[in-house]
């Protein structure tokens, strides 16, 4: 199965338009959009809603104030500050590791489950796509990105469909190492800005850890010409490969705005950049 994953050392470089950009030209594709916190990839493809489900991401301690006899036990021991002397349960605080319920000399806590987001399927004309949503504020975004990931690889597998688009969560988190473990090839997006490099250099570190094939997309490369440059040379310097260049070009931010692929929307400029070899890299020889 080719699962091929983008990122990008921070948010709004342009992996999700890169990423939307990709799936027209896969035939039978799988879609699978792992920015759980900011998901948008869906908008672009303008989907039709299948399936939705809570997603129960961690347990979180409960009291029940019949049985409680206000030991205060589980003040003293909560390390999260969790529990207020009157044994009150602040949910925003807990972290579910199930101390107070463990030091309880009556049973009055249990840990339930705690519902942290919703995990969607959605149709496109391109194919099925996986999302999920998580809550602002809470955690286990690795997690809910691990069951996208699960779900999308058991619809391919299901369908017997080969390719796999992953749009990752940006930054270097537990959601990012979610989004890239056991995938076929990475595409990291970076722009040529003030912190380019650093972003750069820090998503590069992590993907290498897991031994994944690299390309590398300057996004907006005429930006600025020196930036472009510190860039290119740390790709040379690293064996990493520029795959392909993206001008700024009106055109990409203007097919986006009318909720259109902008690799479609102008297919001669994406042509012209090298579009359709950069694709022939990515599909299974």
């Amino acid at each position: 199965m080719n699962e091929i994953v983008i990122v990008s050392g921070k948010g709004g470089t342009g992996k999700t338009t890169l990423a939307a950009s990709l799936i027209p030209f896969f035939g039978e594709v799988v879609i699978a959009d792992c920015d759980v916190d900011a998901p948008d990839l869906d908008i672009l493809l303008d989907t039709s809603l299948k399936y939705e489900e809570d997603f129960v991401g961690l347990k979180r301690a409960k009291v029940n104030n019949q049985l409680c006899v206000n030991c205060g036990l589980c003040y003293e021991k909560c390390n999260f500050n969790a529990i207020d002397i009157n044994i009150e349960i602040n949910k925003t605080k807990c972290e579910g590791c199930g101390v107070c319920e463990y030091i309880c000399p009556v049973d009055a806590i249990t840990m339930e489950d705690s519902v942290v987001g919703q995990i969607f399927q959605s149709g496109t004309e391109f194919g099925d796509i996986v999302h999920a949503k998580l809550i602002p504020g809470e955690e286990t975004s690795g997690k809910l990105v691990a069951e996208v990931r699960s779900r999308a690889k058991a619809l391919a597998t299901k369908n017997k469909i080969k390719n796999i688009i992953i749009d990752g969560s940006p930054g270097i988190a537990c959601n990012v190492i979610s989004s890239i473990t056991g995938t076929s090839k990475a595409i990291i997006v970076i722009e040529p800005t003030l912190s380019g490099l650093h972003d750069l250099e820090k998503i590069h570190s992590l993907v290498n850890k897991f031994r994944i094939p690299i390309l590398i997309v300057i996004n907006k490369c005429d930006l600025s010409r020196d930036e472009s440059y510190k860039i290119e040379k740390y790709c040379f310097d690293n064996d990493l490969e520029i795959a392909l260049k993206i001008p700024f070009d009106r055109t990409i931010v203007e097919g986006i705005t009318k909720k259109k692929i902008p690799s479609l929307y102008n297919h001669e400029l994406f042509k012209s950049i090298g579009f359709n070899d950069f694709i022939d890299k990515l599909k299974i020889n």
